[in-house]
C-alpha cells in the first residue's frame, strides 16, 4: 500500500480551519455592517429600538445578545457602542449582566479558534523548552488566575489580546471563561452606566464620554483591583528569591 500523504495538510487545514473562518467572518462582518455600529446609528433608531425592547424584551435581549457575540467573536468595531446600547436599553443592572455574559460568550469563541488551531501546540511546545521560553510558561501556569485577572482588569491591554495569549499557553477554558467574566465586570460596569444616562445625553444633543474609565476616581479602584491580582505574583517572586 502507498502511504497516505493527503492525511498531514488535512490535519492542518483543521488547525487553521477555526481561524480562517473567523478572519472570513470579520471581513465580511467589517463590510456588511460598515457604519452601523455607530453611536449616530444607536441616536437616530433609539426609539425603534426602545420601541421593539418594549413590545419584545425577550426576544430583544436574545438578539442582542447574540449582535454581542458575533462582535466580540468576529473583532468586529463597534463593541464599545454594543456595550452603551446595552446599558442603554436595558439600564445599568441588567444591562452589565447582559453585556458581560455576550462579551464572556465571543470571547470563548476566540479562544476555542486559537486554541483548536494551533494554541494547543504552541502550549505543548512551550512546556517542553528549555530556557527561558519554558520559564516563562511554567511562570504563566503557577500564577495563572493573576495574569487572567490582570489582563482583563487593567484597562491598556486590548481586549482581543486578552482574548488570544491564554490559549497560546494553553489556560483551561473553564478558567478563561470564569476570570473573563469576572474580570471584566468593572469596566463592563462603568460603560453600562454611561449607556444608562444615554436618554439625557440624546436629549441635550452631546456625545457619550468614553474616556471617563481614565478619570481618576473610576482608574483608581482599577488600578487597586490589578495591583491585588498582581500581588500573589509578586510573592512568589520574592519567596522564590529568599529560597536561593
Amino acid at each position: 500500500m502507498h502511504p497516505d500523504h493527503t492525511h498531514p495538510p488535512l490535519r492542518r487545514l483543521r488547525r487553521v480551519a477555526p481561524l480562517l473562518a473567523l478572519l472570513l467572518g470579520a471581513g465580511l462582518g467589517a463590510w456588511a455592517l460598515g457604519d452601523s455600529l455607530s453611536f449616530e446609528a444607536l441616536r437616530d433608531n433609539r426609539e425603534t429600538l426602545l420601541a421593539l425592547r418594549d413590545s419584545h424584551y425577550a426576544a430583544t435581549v436574545a438578539g442582542f445578545v447574540a449582535l454581542y457575540v458575533l462582535i466580540v467573536a468576529f473583532s468586529l468595531p463597534g463593541a464599545t457602542i454594543a456595550t452603551l446600547t446595552g446599558g442603554f436599553l436595558f439600564g445599568t443592572w441588567v444591562g452589565t449582566v447582559v453585556n458581560v455574559s455576550a462579551a464572556t460568550l465571543g470571547a470563548v469563541v476566540i479562544f476555542s479558534a486559537v486554541r483548536l488551531g494551533f494554541g494547543a501546540g504552541l502550549a505543548a511546545r512551550m512546556e517542553n523548552s528549555p530556557g527561558l521560553v519554558g520559564r516563562i510558561k511554567h511562570g504563566i501556569d503557577t500564577n495563572q488566575w493573576s495574569m487572567l485577572f490582570l489582563i482583563r482588569l487593567v484597562p491598556a491591554v486590548p481586549f482581543f489580546v486578552a482574548n488570544i495569549v491564554p490559549a497560546l499557553v494553553g489556560v483551561p477554558m473553564v478558567r478563561f471563561a470564569i476570570s473573563t467574566f469576572f474580570g471584566i465586570i468593572p469596566a463592563g460596569l462603568v460603560y453600562t452606566s454611561v449607556g444608562a444616562g444615554l436618554g439625557d445625553v440624546f436629549a441635550a444633543g452631546a456625545r457619550p464620554d468614553l474616556g471617563v474609565i481614565f478619570q481618576p476616581h473610576i482608574l483608581g479602584p482599577l488600578l487597586g483591583l490589578s495591583a491585588l491580582a498582581l500581588l500573589p505574583v509578586l510573592l512568589g517572586v520574592w519567596r522564590g528569591r529568599k529560597g536561593l
